[in-house]
């Protein structure tokens, strides 16, 4: 038995582990607007066949043509959540806002991707199947007698991803996209600069199952999510048990940790977008650990010329529905399809970007990063740190800190790190930068990791983070943050020759003026993400920092 094959072998015994404890979802409010469904086969350019879902406004006749909204999902297998309609029969419609696209007159669609639901085949984590499958799944829609032949796309997460896959292929009918939180790049979804991330907080061991690992688990879990009793033939046979070699693939490139293979390459979806004009309303939570604040912002600098919209700011994995503390990302929602879909003669209100601070106020940009974003280079100290992981201590770390601000400070935009490193190839360096109050508590702004090579750039998680008088900047070198990423430990000195680091900062200050307030991003990542230091700390800790002047601010 090969190696390869034995870790195959051990991965499905845990998946079955898994199904066998996998937890139950609470039950939601049922649709408060009423709807008429029906579902069909669809069949794809390959032979596959894919299942849909199909809720229309009630009381429209079969042949009155609406405008359509679509997601097509891994996730909406009718016994996937217990909540209403799914109790009474019917697709899983939690977190898909369906209720605000029915009132206003649209028919949405739902269709599983290959091998998820009723749809059979076998899934392939972005790979030109499921590509083929959005674009299927948007020309059937848009060539339905009930649809006007423009269809929008809808989702957060993977949900969100088969949207930018719609984009990527741009099918007939498709009219705008609506994407918050999606995988840009799986690669870079599972590791940084070729580091593995941990996997949706899963407990995970330095030498144990690797998130990729996870991933794949737990897509194949969701793969194998039973049909329910009243289901169709054509579905329950779809639905029971996903094929044995589907496993067997689907493992097998999903847990090759080389990000050059063709595999990882045909997906990442930054190059298919680049000069991309049909309207698209992006979003990104600069505090969502499932999907990161990273590769997203350069899909969004690669857009071609068009009507389209973003919002980032401080949330988790999740739309702005009800989460951010904001009255007003439905009605601007609904307006971008209602103008893009619809073909209603509307203007969608608010700013062409929508940036949440970590202050809790929002404000309106017409970039991000802001024009305006002085990088502003700073030397850090030299010294040297021990890759052990795990264990914390002293010897893992070198801090960098500035001297109290005696203006406001604004940082907003993607830090960047440059490393001169003398250490084994196994070992990584991570750098941490860290919002430190007068009373020494600390709160982590970014942070980001690569592996020590002579020369190590290290490219930071986005934010946008005002900085008040009397804080200061600190900058924390380290060989790994313990709970971000996995990594088995070189026990090696790694020597710094040389570091600094460039930090975006605004060089004209911002008087946040839309309507909004704390999100539960911000509260659980002060909670989770604050150290108190040590007064001892700053001893020989402290470095010049040319920050922006800002004499002649308000």
């Amino acid at each position: 038995m090969t190696e390869r094959t034995g870790m195959l072998r051990a991965l499905l015994g845990l998946l079955l582990v898994l199904a066998a404890s996998a937890p139950v979802t609470a039950a939601a409010e049922p649709l408060a607007a009423p709807f008429q469904w029906q579902q069909t086969f669809i069949d794809g350019k390959d032979g596959t066949r894919l299942h849909a879902d199909i809720l229309r406004p009630d009381g429209v006749s079969d042949d009155t043509r609406t405008p359509v909204i679509l997601t097509v999902s891994p996730y909406r297998a009718h016994l996937a959540y217990l909540s209403e309609p799914r109790l009474a029969g019917g697709p899983s419609t939690d977190n898909l806002t369906v209720e605000l696209f029915l009132r206003a007159g649209y028919t949405y669609v739902i269709v599983d991707l290959r091998g998820f639901g009723g749809s059979d085949g076998c899934p392939d984590f972005g790979g030109p199947g499921e590509r083929s499958d959005v674009a299927t799944a948007v020309e059937w829609a848009a060539s339905q007698p009930w649809s006007t032949g423009k269809v929008g796309m809808f989702g957060a997460s993977y949900e969100a991803w088969t949207g930018l896959m719609g984009l990527a292929g741009a099918p007939n009918g498709l009219a705008a996209v609506v994407a918050f939180e999606p995988v840009v790049d799986p690669y870079s979804y599972l590791y940084m600069q070729g580091v593995s991330w941990k996997f949706s907080g899963k407990p995970i061991t330095e030498n144990g199952v690797r998130p990729a690992d996870f991933a794949g688990l737990e897509h194949l879990l969701i793969a194998s999510t039973p049909p329910r009793p009243e289901d169709s033939p054509g579905y329950r046979a779809n639905a029971t048990q996903l094929p044995m070699h589907c496993y067997q693939q689907y493992l097998a490139d999903i847990t090759n940790h080389d990000g050059g293979t063709a595999f990882w390459r045909d997906r990442d979806l930054v190059a298919p977008l680049r000069g991309s004009t049909i309207p698209l309303f992006l979003g990104q939570g600069f505090v969502d650990y499932n999907t990161r604040a990273y590769r997203v912002f350069d899909l969004w600098h690669g857009l071609g010329p068009g009507e389209h919209r973003a919002w980032f700011g401080q949330w988790g994995h999740r739309t702005c529905h009800d989460k951010c503390g904001t009255p007003h990302f439905d009605t601007e929602v609904l307006a971008f399809f209602d103008r893009h879909v619809a073909g209603r003669d509307i203007e969608v209100p608010g700013p062409r970007i929508t940036v949440g601070q970590f202050d809790g106020r929002w404000r309106a940009e017409t970039a991000w990063p802001p024009a305006d974003a002085q990088r502003v280079a700073v030397e850090l100290r030299t010294g040297g740190y021990t890759d052990r992981g795990l264990v914390p201590g002293r010897d893992r770390e070198v801090w960098s800190v500035s001297e109290p601000m005696t203006q406001h400070q604004h940082l907003s935009g993607i830090p960047t790190a440059t490393l001169r490193l003398n250490g084994p190839p196994t070992a990584t360096v991570a750098v941490e930068l860290y919002d430190i109050a007068p009373d020494l508590r600390a709160t982590v702004i970014t942070r980001g990791i690569a592996p020590v090579t002579d020369t190590a750039e290290v490219r930071l998680l986005a934010q946008d983070w005002p900085i008040p008088v009397g804080h200061r900047i600190g900058v924390r070198v380290t060989d790994v943050v313990d709970d971000v990423w996995s990594h088995s430990p070189a026990f090696a000195q790694v020597a710094i020759a040389a570091a600094s680091v460039e930090l975006p900062l605004l060089t004209s200050r911002r008087d946040p003026e839309l309507p909004g307030g704390l999100t539960e991003g911000i509260v659980k990542w002060r909670n989770e993400k604050t150290v108190t230091l040590e007064p001892g700390m700053l001893d020989n800790a402290t470095v010049p920092m040319n920050v922006p002047d800002r004499t002649g601010d308000r």
